[in-house]
C-alpha cells in the first residue's frame, strides 16, 4: 500500500502554468527528490517538496521578494532571497552534504521532539485528553495522548518487550509510509533505488556527471528504397554510426581555482552512409546515333526547312559538341515506358563532428556570467543525383560563441548584456574542378577557363530527358558579431521588458553565378528538343562569370518594448512595439551594379556603386519604417474552468531579403561577363559559340524597393476533456504586403509586333508590389501521457493566395510574371497551399500505470518496462502546380514563364498511363498570352 501511494503521488504532478515560480534542486548535478522548499514573505509562508526530477513549483506565489529555504536531511540548508514575478527565471539549487560527524549525530537513536498537528486543521489548541497525530522531523507519524498531567507509565514487566522509543517508532514509520517528500525518497536513502550510477553509492560521491553512448545500425534489415519504375534495383550496403560523450560539473583546480564555474561539454561524432534509388530518362543508343524514328514528331532540318527522311539525322549533321557531351550520359539499363529508362542506387556519405559547451558562474548575489561555445565540422560525398558518375564533395566548419552578464539592479529590476560571435565556412568542390576542362575539349567557347570552374555546361530538355548539371565551385565565409541588451522590470502586476540588438554581418563569397553556362532545348528549331541538341542548336543560352570574390557587408538594428500585464488571475494582456531595420547590403569595394530605369522602361543604363551620387552605396534606398506593433491576451472566461482563450496580432518584417538581391547585382557587366539570349531564326547560335554574344545586364531592382511585411493574427480556444484529453481550436490569418515580383519589361507574346523596338529588354526587374494572404482553421485533440499512452490528432483546413514570391513561392525560386503589363493576372493559389492536412502521432511506453506493470520489478520488470513504440501518419490534399508552355520569351533568354491556353476540357480526366488530360491545354494563340492560371492544377494527394 505504501509503495502504491508513493507512485500515485509522484505521478500526480501537474504541468507548470504560466507565471508560476518554479525551480530545481540538485546534488552533484543530479536531481534531488524529497527536498523541502519553503517560501516566506512577511507573515505569508508556502511550502513545496521536490519531485523525482528534483523540481518544485509554487503555482500562485504573489509577486515580491521572497526568502526561499531549501532543506533535506543530511544536507546543509540553503537560504536565498528571490525576486518572484511573471518572468522570473527558474532557480537552481545545489545542496552539499553535511560532514560525516554531523550525519552520524543526526542518525543517533535519540528521541526527537514531536510536532503536534491538529487533525481538524483549524489552528485551535486541542482540548485536554484529546487524541492527536504527531509527526517527527524524520517524517514518520504516530499517535499520542495529550494530557496536562498524569502518572508516569509503568515500567515493563520482566520478560515483556520494552516499549519502542521515539527513534524506533519514527524510523519504522518513515520506512513504512513512503510518500513524495519524505526523507527516504531521494538517492541519499538506503531504502530508495538499488545502488547504481548516481544512486546510493557507498563511496564518496563525485561532483561530476558524464555519459558515453554509441548508436550503430546498418542496412541489413532495412527495406529497399521505393522504385518509381518498378525495377528490381539492388540495395547497396550502408550503415550509420553515432557516438556521444558528455561531462559536466564544477570547475575546480587544486591550488588554482577553488570555486570555479559550473560547466558542461558535449561531443557528437557521426559517420553515416545513406542510400537512395534515382530514376531518370537518358538518351538511347539509337537516339545518340541520330535515329529518332520512334519520335511522334516530324523532325525538320532547320537549315533547309524540310523534314529529315524517316526522322533520321545524318551522322555528318550531328554536332561534335553534342557527341562529347553525350559521353557524359550513362546508357539506359532497362527498357523504359517513356518516362524512365535508367535507375541506379546512389550512396552518399556524411561525416560530422560537433561540440557544445556552456558555463555559468555567480559573482556575489547580484551578478551572474554565463556563456556558450559550439563548433561543428561536416564533410559530405555527394554523387550526382542522376547517376552520371560525378562525385562532388562538400565541407563546412562553423563556430558560435556567446557570453552574457546578468545583473540585478533592484529586487524587481534585472538586466542582461550579451555579445555573440559566429563564423561559418563552406566549401563545395565539383567533380571536374582542376581535373577536366570539358567545355574546351568539346570545343565550346566563351566559358570561364579558370581550372576551379571547369565542367560541362548545363543542359535542359523540354521532353523530360535528364538535365546535365553539376554543382558550382564555391568557398564562402560568413561572419556575424552581435551585441544585445535586455532589461526586465516588475511593478504592480506589470512585467516590462525592453532592450535592443545590433548585428554586423559579413558575407565573403568566392563563387560565380554561372561560369560554365547553360543551354535550353525546346524543339523550336526542328520540332524535337533532342534533335535540336544533336544538331547543336540551342533555343536559349546564358552565362555569368567574373568578379568571383565578393565581400558583402550588412548591419541590422532592433529595439523593443513589451508590457506583460497580469490584470487579474483570469486575464493577462501582452502589448508592445518592436522596431527593426535591416540596412541594404553593400560591397566592400563598391562592386555592385543596378539599372537606372527611365519612366515607362523606355531606357536603361548601368549604375555602379559609389559612382553615381544619386544612389547610396547599396544602390537601394533604405527603408527605416519597420515598426512592428504586437498585442496578445490570455483569458479564462470562467473562473476555475479549464477553458482558456488566447488571441494575438503582430506585424513582422522580412529584413533578410537583401542577400539574394546583392548576389545578382554583383554578377553584372561591366564587372563580369553576363549573357542571356534566345536563338532567333535562322538560328545563328550553336553549341560551339552560344556564349559569344555581347555582354548585357540581366537583372535590375527598383531602387525604392521596400522590405515586405506580414500581419499575423490568431485566436484559439483550449479546453480539457474527459479521458486525459485536451482540445484546441485555432483560427490563423496572415496578410503579406510588399511581396517580391519579377517581370520582363518590354516583352510581348509571339505573333505581335513590339510597339517599342528600341526599348531595353532581356533583363528581369524586381519590385516590391506583391501581396499574399493565408487563412487556416486548426483542430487539435491531444491525449496527455496516461498509462503509457499519448497521442495527438491535428487537422488543418486552409487556403493561401498570392501574386508574388513572398512566403517561399516555388520553393524559394522567384516566379517571373508572364505579362509584365498585368501583374495582377499572376494571382493564384500559393505553391505551398494545401487545403486539407491531417497529422496523427501516437506513442506507447510499456510499464507505466498500475495495469501496465509499473509495480513489476526484478528481471520481469527489466524485460517489460520502457519499451516505446511510436508512429506518425500524415495525409493531405495535393499541392498546386503550374502548367508551362516551354518556349523562350521573345527577346529574352528566359523559358518557363509562359503558360498554355486552357481549352475547357476536364483537367483530371486523364487517359490511361497519364495523370492529367493533355487535351485540356493548347499552345497560346498567336499574339496572346496563355489563359491557364498560375498554380491552377492540384497535384496528387499526399
Amino acid at each position: 500500500m505504501s509503495r502504491f501511494l508513493c507512485l500515485v503521488m509522484v505521478g500526480a504532478g501537474l504541468p507548470l502554468v504560466a507565471g508560476e515560480y518554479h525551480g530545481s534542486v540538485k546534488f552533484g548535478g543530479l536531481p534531488l527528490p524529497g527536498a523541502s522548499v519553503k517560501a516566506t514573505l512577511g507573515d505569508k509562508q508556502f511550502a513545496a517538496v521536490t519531485d523525482q526530477q528534483g523540481a518544485y513549483s509554487f503555482p500562485d506565489l504573489p509577486d515580491g521578494t521572497w526568502t526561499i529555504e531549501v532543506e533535506m536531511l543530511c544536507f546543509e540548508p540553503v537560504t536565498r532571497e528571490v525576486s518572484v514575478g511573471s518572468a522570473s527565471p527558474p532557480s537552481e539549487w545545489e545542496l552539499k552534504l553535511l560532514p560525516m560527524e554531523e550525519i552520524r549525530k543526526a542518525a543517533a537513536p535519540a528521541a526527537a521532539p514531536a510536532l503536534t498537528i491538529n487533525p481538524t486543521d483549524s489552528g485551535k489548541p486541542l482540548p485536554r485528553g484529546a487524541r492527536a497525530e504527531t509527526r517527527n522531523p524524520q517524517g514518520g507519524f504516530q499517535r499520542a495522548d495529550l494530557k496536562a498531567s498524569g502518572p508516569t507509565p509503568p515500567a515493563p514487566a520482566q520478560n515483556e518487550p520494552a516499549p519502542e522509543g521515539a527513534a524506533e517508532i519514527n524510523q519504522r514509520a518513515a520506512d513504512g509510509f513512503l510518500i513524495n517528500g519524505s526523507s527516504n525518497n531521494g538517492a541519499s536513502s538506503p531504502f530508495s533505488l538499488a545502488p547504481a550510477f548516481g544512486n546510493n553509492r557507498r563511496n564518496v560521491r563525485s561532483l561530476y556527471t558524464g555519459s558515453l553512448g554509441l548508436i550503430f545500425d546498418n542496412s541489413e534489415f532495412d527495406a529497399r528504397s521505393f522504385s518509381l519504375t518498378g525495377q528490381d534495383t539492388p540495395k547497396p550496403s550502408y550503415n550509420h554510426l553515432q557516438g556521444v560523450a558528455t561531462l559536466g560539473g564544477p570547475l575546480k583546480i587544486p591550488h588554482l581555482i577553488r570555486n570555479g564555474p559550473n560547466f558542461f561539454v558535449g561531443y557528437q561524432w557521426t559517420r553515416n552512409r545513406n542510400a537512395t534509388t534515382q530514376s531518370s530518362l537518358v538518351p538511347t543508343a539509337a537516339q545518340r546515333s541520330g535515329d529518332l524514328s520512334a519520335s511522334p514528331a516530324t523532325i525538320l532540318d532547320p537549315i533547309a526547312g524540310v523534314p529529315f527522311a524517316g526522322n533520321l539525322i545524318p551522322l555528318t549533321r550531328i554536332s561534335p559538341q553534342a557527341r562529347d557531351l553525350l559521353s557524359l550520359y550513362p546508357m539506359p539499363n532497362f527498357t523504359g515506358t517513356g518516362s524512365y529508362n535508367f535507375q541506379v542506387p546512389i550512396v552518399s556519405a556524411t561525416h560530422q563532428d560537433s561540440l557544445q559547451s556552456r558555463f555559468n558562474q555567480s559573482i556575489g548575489r547580484k551578478n551572474q556570467i554565463f556563456g556558450t561555445f559550439a563548433f561543428q565540422s561536416s564533410r559530405a560525398d555527394n554523387p550526382n543525383a542522376l547517376g552520371f558518375g560525378f562525385l562532388d564533395t562538400a565541407s563546412s566548419l562553423g563556430l558560435n560563441s556567446a557570453i552574457n552578464w546578468r545583473h540585478v539592479f533592484a529586487p524587481r529590476f534585472f538586466g542582461n548584456f550579451g555579445y555573440q560571435f559566429s563564423r561559418m565556412a563552406t566549401h563545395n568542390s565539383p567533380f571536374f574542378e582542376n581535373r577536366v576542362n570539358v567545355a574546351a575539349q568539346a570545343g565550346i567557347t566563351g566559358t570561364d577557363q579558370t581550372p576551379t570552374f571547369w565542367g560541362p555546361p548545363a543542359l535542359s530538355f523540354a521532353s523530360g530527358i535528364a538535365p546535365l548539371s553539376d554543382v558550382q565551385y564555391s568557398f564562402n565565409r560568413n561572419q556575424t558579431s552581435a551585441v544585445s541588451v535586455a532589461m526586465l522590470w516588475n511593478h504592480n502586476g506589470h512585467n516590462v521588458s525592453f532592450g535592443g540588438d545590433f548585428k554586423r554581418q559579413e558575407f565573403n563569397y568566392l563563387w560565380q553565378q554561372d561560369p560554365r553556362g547553360a543551354f535550353t532545348f525546346t524543339g523550336a528549331a526542328s520540332g524535337s528538343d533532342f534533335a535540336d541538341f544533336l544538331l547543336g542548336v540551342p533555343d536559349t543560352s546564358s552565362i555569368a562569370f567574373g568578379n568571383a570574390d565578393k565581400y558583402f557587408r550588412a548591419s541590422n538594428y532592433d529595439a523593443y518594448f513589451t508590457d506583460d500585464w497580469r490584470i487579474n488571475p483570469e486575464l493577462t494582456l501582452n502589448a508592445g512595439m518592436r522596431w527593426e531595420y535591416g540596412a541594404p547590403i553593400t560591397e566592400k569595394y563598391g562592386r555592385l551594379v543596378n539599372l537606372d530605369i527611365a519612366p515607362g522602361f523606355t531606357a536603361a543604363s548601368p549604375v555602379v556603386a559609389n559612382i553615381n551620387q544619386n544612389y547610396p552605396s547599396s544602390l537601394i534606398r533604405p527603408d527605416k519604417h519597420g515598426f512592428e506593433p504586437r498585442v496578445g491576451l490570455a483569458w479564462r472566461p470562467i473562473s476555475g474552468s479549464s477553458m482558456i482563450v488566447r488571441a494575438g496580432y503582430g506585424v513582422y518584417y522580412n529584413t533578410s531579403v537583401f542577400q539574394s538581391i546583392a548576389i545578382q547585382m554583383a554578377q553584372q557587366s561591366p564587372l563580369s561577363t553576363n549573357l542571356r539570349v534566345s536563338n532567333p531564326a535562322p538560328y545563328p547560335l550553336t553549341l560551339a559559340d552560344g556564349f559569344g554574344g555581347t555582354s548585357q545586364n540581366t537583372f535590375g531592382v527598383d531602387p525604392d524597393f521596400r522590405v515586405g511585411y506580414a500581419q499575423n493574427w490568431q485566436i484559439s480556444v483550449q479546453r480539457d476533456l474527459p479521458g486525459s484529453l485536451v482540445m484546441t481550436a485555432t483560427y490563423l490569418g496572415i496578410k503579406g504586403t510588399r511581396g517580391m515580383q519579377e517581370f520582363l519589361p518590354n516583352t510581348y507574346p509571339a505573333g505581335i509586333a513590339n510597339p517599342c523596338p528600341l526599348c531595353p529588354a532581356g533583363f528581369t526587374y524586381l519590385v516590391s508590389n506583391g501581396n499574399s494572404t493565408r487563412e487556416a482553421g486548426q483542430l487539435q485533440l491531444r491525449r496527455r501521457l496516461h498509462n503509457g499512452i499519448t497521442a495527438s490528432i491535428d487537422y488543418t483546413f486552409s487556403k493561401a493566395i498570392d501574386d508574388s514570391t513572398l512566403g517561399g513561392k516555388n520553393q524559394g525560386v522567384n516566379v517571373i510574371a508572364q505579362n509584365w503589363l498585368a501583374l495582377n493576372e499572376e494571382r493564384g493559389l500559393s505553391t505551398f497551399d494545401q487545403k486539407h492536412l491531417l497529422n496523427v502521432q501516437m506513442q506507447y511506453t510499456s510499464g507505466m500505470g498500475i495495469g501496465g506493470g509499473t509495480l513489476v520489478n526484478g528481471w520481469r520488470g527489466a524485460l517489460l518496462k520502457e519499451w516505446t513504440v511510436q508512429s506518425q501518419i500524415t495525409a493531405g490534399s495535393g499541392l498546386p502546380l503550374t502548367p508551362v508552355y516551354l518556349t523562350a520569351v521573345s527577346g529574352t533568354g528566359v523559358t518557363g514563364s509562359i503558360r498554355p491556353d486552357y481549352t475547357g476540357a476536364a483537367v483530371y480526366a486523364a487517359p490511361p498511363g497519364l495523370s492529367l488530360n493533355p487535351s485540356a491545354y493548347a499552345a497560346p494563340a498567336a499574339g496572346q498570352w496563355g489563359t491557364a492560371g498560375r498554380d491552377s492544377i492540384i497535384g496528387p494527394s499526399q
